[in-house]
């Protein structure tokens, strides 16, 4: 993950070092910019181009963007470049005293808002927090999804689960997976309320007058392949696969193959077309799984591991049950693992 802080003040400069720090405890890779004229504040800082350049190229990198400067510089500077809350990076403006931490984009689904939190604890500021579900202690569904890997199937009907909880309205939960932990005031295990939750793989049931579909990605593809397979190759075996189990794409929780795969240019380009995280592991890691597993000492000979689809999948689902045994088609070879969640509204 990355992220980036841009600063216009020699103040501004010496604070993004101790924004920094608190950034890269939350695992960020963060890059400094500021004004030409203050880059000597330290070795790490880099010059800024132009507010508008900045924003663009922030924009395309980072899920994390923070400006330390008045709320009108990040405003201006992002405002061409917003598209929606699904795919914008967090968005937070800091004075450059370090007074206040005011997430102004993606405060949920993005992680603006526990972000701020943890930048504000941190440099001993007040986080600005507008969001009305924040500000009234009521549940987020959007920020809680995101936090649990949990597709939302319609923001829309997201929206709507928080309108009726700051309205004072009841929200109905069905689920098919097991959920621990108390429920968040206003959510009751309750069919008959007009707006409602359901936790489930099929995001066609429909049982409220509005319903907010959640698919738990709990789904991982164990792929292999012939070298130079191309990526429809790839992408018609999983499709394939996914209809006949009725499992939709967005379930999907990554892709994982062996390490010699990593510079496969079709496996890449299919990851990267459905915005799947991928990973790949070496032959040792894979024989160490534990279950039973198709074999080939073809595949043996080549890779050092007689089964590779089976075994990512359950290398990537941590210890998940094969839903799917080795599948081929065209060169490619797929098994899906599942790995049940822990539905908890506690996180």
């Amino acid at each position: 993950m990355k992220a980036v802080i841009f600063s216009y003040t020699r103040r501004g400069a010496r604070l993004s070092l101790r924004i920094r720090k608190c950034l890269q405890a939350l695992a960020y890779e963060t890059e400094l910019y500021t004004s030409g004229k203050y880059v000597e504040v330290d070795s790490s800082l880099k010059k800024s181009i132009s507010c508008k350049e900045d924003a663009k190229q922030a924009f395309q990198d980072n899920q994390v963007i923070v400006y330390i400067g008045s709320c009108g510089i990040a405003v201006r500077a992002i405002a061409p470049f917003v598209k929606n809350k699904t795919v914008d990076p967090a968005v937070i403006s800091i004075d450059e005293l370090g007074r206040f931490v005011i997430p102004l984009l993606s405060g949920h689904i993005g992680g603006a808002n526990e972000i701020a939190r943890k930048i504000a604890q941190e440099i001993s500021a007040q986080a600005v927090i507008t969001t009305a579900t924040d500000i009234n202690g009521l549940f987020a569904v959007d920020e809680w999804a995101t936090k649990n890997n949990v597709h939302i199937g319609s923001m829309y009907a997201a929206k709507e689960v928080a309108a009726a909880l700051v309205d004072g309205e009841d929200v109905g939960l069905i689920s098919n997976y097991s959920i621990t932990g108390e429920l968040p005031f206003g959510i009751l295990n309750d069919r008959r309320t007009r707006v409602g939750i359901v936790i489930d793989d099929d995001d066609e049931l429909k049982p409220f007058p509005i319903t907010l579909n959640l698919l738990p990605k709990v789904y991982y593809l164990g792929i292999g392949c012939r070298r130079n397979t191309a990526m429809e190759n790839i992408e018609n075996l999983v499709l394939q696969s996914l209809d006949e189990l009725k499992i939709n794409i967005k379930a999907i929780a990554g892709i994982a193959s062996v390490d010699l795969k990593k510079d496969e240019e079709g496996l890449l380009a299919f990851a990267g077309k459905y915005s799947l995280p991928i990973s790949f592991y070496a032959a040792a890691e894979l024989e160490s799984q534990q279950g039973k597993f198709s074999s080939s000492a073809f595949v043996q000979s080549i890779v050092g591991v007689s089964n590779v689809c089976e075994r990512s999948a359950v290398a990537a689902s941590e210890g998940g049950r094969i839903i799917l045994p080795k599948s081929s088609l065209n060169g490619v070879t797929l098994a899906i693992a599942k790995k049940d969640p822990l539905i908890s509204f506690s996180k």
